[in-house]
């Protein structure tokens, strides 16, 4: 029977249209149009001037060819074009697919078939490797390429394009109409997974998914008109967690940096008015690590976003101190980068600051316009108790979620069973309803049939004075199964040794998750500074311990710690 409240009561174009992050840059062209948008060396433009040249290269694509779900792949650092991209693609009908500039070019090919690219843009920068890419495709599908030159870019040029990034501009039309798109499940972006273990996997967002991620990001960061953001975070890392698209939406201005490093962003934060920025937690160790001399130009009150890995204690304290307003969230490529954030209560500011680094060390609660976020049972799929001890996988829901993972409905099934996205992360939930990770699944360290969380154990090592990056991860061991093995990266300058670092250990410590080797040395970290710890994995088997006197009943002295319901 219908309701009353359909009778009569047509969705027309009139009163429905779908969500789509496009039309805020629209807006802000209307309603701010001489209102600063870029910024790049000498490069100033407006948001008007923006909305003009996306409506150029949409119409450009559109007459050479490019059809509806016609995938566009990108290889720019955090330039103008990348920027613009996130818009004209969508614009011209097409699916955007940022590709991760540190990739080999094996796999930047095998992503170009997989995702049936039909258009290239690449910075000069990455020209050589596309190239090679190119060369190692498997299809014969014809591939438009687009040189995209940057005049901060100071290596040699070299052109592999069919027309450059200016030329196409040049062909389309300003006034070009586009449309938002008919259904908002439509594809918008394909993002690819590391793909540590075989090939990536394709992940598939949505124009309703990239909309409320984007407004969540407003939300959750009460972020104000005009904003000045600092692109740290690589754009093409879940399409920088939405917000090429958020900062349209609040007529921002995006201060572009082609590469990271703690002067660059000291000094761009400096001339620019700097307001609010992104990064995983080597980023922000950047700016903590910095020379005092360095640190004297930065500004109090710049609000910091962090994610990527669980940010140790130290990282949070540091940030603290140096007056930054720093803002914890989690999440995957699979829910558009962050889906669940550590929202701070004003009640926590009676505690000390390592009280309240431990509090704004948890992950949090949902975003604003995600539906669910929990920790569960996975065998059960029931919510675990809320006793800050039971440990279960993080399960997410809503409408920041992936359409699902292309060309792969087994592994999407997966991922969504019992109607939940899996997420891989073992948690604990508290009374509060705050989530706190304790390890990914593949990270759990089983030592004499007790977990212990590489979690808690690198954020004990973070503690130390020396220690400027610390990886914790399972050494195989033919009496326990398996114990911690440490890799730590030493602030330059500094004496200490692995025998130190075990002591500092064993003072925070049960004595079954104190370290039995560590190794000093670089750590491997990928584009977004996460930590590789497949790689550490492969090293952990061939390096020795280093604690030999230590007793064989580690475990019976350290008790019992908390048990993975997987």
């Amino acid at each position: 029977m219908q309701s009353i409240f359909d009778q009569d009561l047509p969705k027309t174009s009139a009163n429905h249209t779908p969500l789509t992050p496009i039309s805020f840059l629209e807006r802000s062209a209307e309603v701010y149009p001489r209102h600063l948008a870029v910024v790049h060396g000498e490069i100033r433009r407006t948001w008007a001037q923006t909305f003009e040249r996306c409506k150029r290269l949409a119409s450009a694509l559109r007459l050479r060819g490019l059809r509806n779900d016609d995938t566009v792949a990108v290889m720019l650092p955090n330039t103008p074009a990348m920027v613009e991209a996130h818009f004209f693609v969508p614009m011209a009908g097409g699916v955007l697919n940022t590709l991760n500039t540190r990739l080999d070019a094996s796999t930047i090919a095998f992503m170009l078939d997989h995702g049936e690219a039909k258009v290239v843009i690449v910075d000069p920068e990455f020209a050589g490797l596309m190239d090679d890419a190119i060369r190692l495709r498997k299809s014969s599908q014809p591939l438009l390429v687009i040189d995209a030159e940057d005049s901060l870019f100071s290596g040699p040029a070299q052109r592999i394009g069919d027309l450059s990034y200016e030329d196409l501009v040049s062909e389309g039309d300003p006034a070009f109409a586009w449309r938002p798109p008919e259904d908002e499940w439509n594809a918008i972006a394909l993002n690819y997974t590391s793909g540590t273990t075989g090939n990536p996997k394709g992940v598939v967002y949505h124009h309703r998914g990239a909309a409320a991620n984007a407004i969540s990001n407003i939300l959750e960061w009460d972020m104000p008109k005009h904003p000045v953001y600092l692109w740290t975070l690589p754009m093409f890392h879940c399409n920088g967690w939405c917000f090429p698209w958020t900062l349209a939406a609040r007529a921002g201005v995006n201060i572009c940096m082609r590469r990271v490093d703690a002067k660059a962003i000291i000094e761009l934060i400096a001339q620019h008015g700097v307001t609010h920025y992104c990064g995983a937690p080597v980023v922000h160790n950047l700016l903590v690590n910095a020379p005092e001399a360095l640190k004297q130009g930065l500004p109090r009150g710049v609000k910091a976003m962090v994610a990527g890995a669980a940010p140790p204690a130290s990282m949070i304290e540091g940030m603290e101190r140096l007056g930054f307003d720093l803002t914890h969230v989690y999440g995957l490529t699979e829910v558009y980068g962050p889906a669940v954030a550590c929202a701070k209560q004003d009640a926590w500011e009676i505690f000390d600051i390592g009280e309240r680094a431990s509090l704004n060390g948890r992950q949090g609660v949902r975003y604003h316009l995600q539906q669910g976020a929990v920790v569960m049972n996975p065998q059960t799929m029931e919510p675990v108790p809320l006793d800050g001890q039971t440990i279960g996988e993080i399960m997410l829901r809503g409408n920041i979620t992936m359409k699902g993972y292309l060309k792969n409905p087994a592994a999407t099934q997966e991922a969504f069973a019992g109607g939940w996205f899996h997420t891989g992360d073992l948690a604990v939930q508290y009374s509060d309803g705050y989530i706190r990770i304790k390890d990914r699944s593949k990270d759990v360290i089983i030592s004499g049939g007790e977990n212990i969380s590489s979690i808690e154990v690198e954020d004990v090592l973070y503690r130390h004075p020396d220690v400027l990056a610390a990886a914790v991860v399972a050494k195989p061991d033919r009496k326990w199964g398996e114990t911690p093995c440490a890799f730590v990266e030493i602030k330059p300058g500094a004496r200490s040794t692995p025998s130190d670092i075990v002591e500092h250990c064993r003072k925070h410590l049960a004595a079954f998750k104190v370290p039995r080797t560590v190794v000093f040395g670089e750590l491997p970290k990928t584009s977004t500074g996460k930590i590789q710890k497949f790689e550490l994995r492969a090293r952990a088997g061939s390096v020795e311990a280093i604690t030999a006197s230590e007793p064989d009943d580690l475990h019976q002295l350290g008790g019992l710690s908390e048990r993975s319901s997987p």
